[in-house]
């Protein structure tokens, strides 16, 4: 796919103005772990986007004082030294798609609402935040594109900053990577999942327990390259594959005991990789193994159907359907509310996928 145009670009005095979106986290059901050529995936991944955790990104551009554009990046209002520096790497990447940005300086203000770098996907909200605003300046000042195409191309561009963030663009259920289990996907975007998800997931719940909420030792980027002499990557990869068939399947047809069961299996199996790399490293935390034993212990003890996922970092992800959100929670409030002391926990349920903000 190539979305290089040198037409993208003012002929005369570039505008000023603002552009904002609101883009979501994600989280992996299937994982993904592991790349290789320009942010290709191994393995394909499954997730679905969430609807509180995201990030709420507004871009101010102005014509450029020099030969070369500049960003000023604020994180909730402090300047961020270190993301100007990715975001600036990002631009310059898709200067070929966008050649506007080098015509242009820009001031970035980025909030989220939920802790930065603890393995909450923070990478995937904002650089899908910033996807879409690149995509709306070309649709302001260029030529109109349809919304499939639109948000077809930010889950490309999203791709390359941030492998997980070309799943945030959607939302609901998406599939990122080849694989026989839908037709149309593809490693180069994101895709919705196809056909109807059974009631019993078109709700769903996730309370985010906040085991830790500073930076990764090992960030996500490290842990990806591990993998490739990893001694079990080629089984994991394929193990992936086979998941995801039966994960699509349970979720059309609402099948609660095998969504768990792959669910689960398909956290700790993220983190055994790590476990089993060269370097090894571990992410989990005490905290973290507490939780999970007790919600296993909750739901053999009450048949509740709840489960857990984590994403790289020690934070657990407890899943849900809608109808067991009161017994839930009195089981949060009881057992699981001592393990995230004043860290506390996140509701969030399944989102419908970022929005626009400003005009």
């Amino acid at each position: 796919m190539q979305y290089t145009n040198p037409d993208l670009k003012f002929n005369s005095v570039p505008p000023s103005g603002e552009i904002g979106w609101k883009s979501p986290s994600n989280i992996a059901l299937i994982k993904y772990w592991g790349k290789k050529g320009n942010q290709i995936p191994q393995n394909p991944s499954l997730s679905f986007s969430l609807n509180k955790a995201h990030t709420q990104t507004t871009v101010q551009y102005r014509p450029a004082k020099g030969n070369k554009f500049s960003v000023d990046f604020l994180l909730n209002g402090k300047t961020n030294a270190a993301f100007g520096e990715k975001t600036t790497s990002f631009f310059k990447s898709l200067s070929e798609v966008f050649p506007f940005i080098r015509q242009l300086d820009f001031t970035i203000h980025s909030e989220n609402t939920f802790p930065h770098s603890a393995g909450i996907a923070s990478s995937a909200s904002g650089m899908s935040a910033l996807a879409l605003t690149l995509c709306d300046l070309e649709r302001t000042y260029f030529h109109q594109i349809n919304d499939i195409d639109f948000f077809q191309k930010a889950s490309f561009l999203a791709r390359l900053g941030s492998g997980s963030a070309c799943r945030s663009v959607y939302g609901g259920y998406t599939i990122w990577g080849e694989t026989q289990a839908q037709n149309n996907t593809t490693n180069l975007y994101a895709v919705p999942v196809k056909g109807k998800v059974h009631p019993e997931f078109q709700h769903f719940q996730d309370t985010i327990l906040l085991v830790e909420t500073g930076a990764k030792k090992v960030s996500s980027r490290a842990g990806h390259a591990l993998m490739n002499n990893h001694p079990f990557a080629t089984e994991r990869f394929g193990q992936a594959r086979e998941n995801l068939k039966i994960l699509l399947t349970a979720l059309q047809s609402g099948d609660l005991e095998t969504f768990i069961r792959i669910t689960e299996s398909e956290a700790l199996t993220l983190h055994a990789m790590m476990m089993t790399s060269n370097p090894s490293f571990l992410l989990m935390k005490p905290e973290t193994l507490q939780i999970i034993s007790k919600i296993q212990e909750f739901r053999m003890s009450t048949g509740t159907p709840v489960c857990f996922t984590l994403d790289a970092g020690p934070n657990v992800h407890m899943l849900y359907p809608l109808s067991a959100k009161e017994l839930v929670h009195d089981f949060l409030n009881q057992e699981l509310s001592k393990h995230t002391g004043n860290r506390g926990w996140i509701e969030d349920e399944l989102g419908e996928g970022p929005q626009k903000i400003t005009s």
